[in-house]
């Protein structure tokens, strides 16, 4: 999922967030939330969900399926 590492990447750039921010803000680990940005993990689907309601996209954007960030 090399998308995904690179879309976590872009969306908490955008944010200005740190990594230990945006794991706090979904309520995940920040060692695992490094893993999934640097594509050393694989999310399950609840994290993904998560992951696109706190970046408040869609989960096809998330995941690189799609290029609209919002329906």
């Amino acid at each position: 999922m090399t998308r995904l590492s690179e879309r976590l990447y872009s969306l908490r750039k955008e944010q200005n967030l740190t990594q230990l921010l945006a794991a706090e803000g979904m309520g995940i680990p920040f060692s695992t939330y490094r893993r999934y940005e640097k594509n050393e993990r694989e999310p399950t689907a609840p994290i993904l969900v998560q992951m696109a309601d706190f970046y408040s996209v869609t989960l096809d954007y998330l995941v690189g399926r799609s290029e609209e960030r919002t329906t």
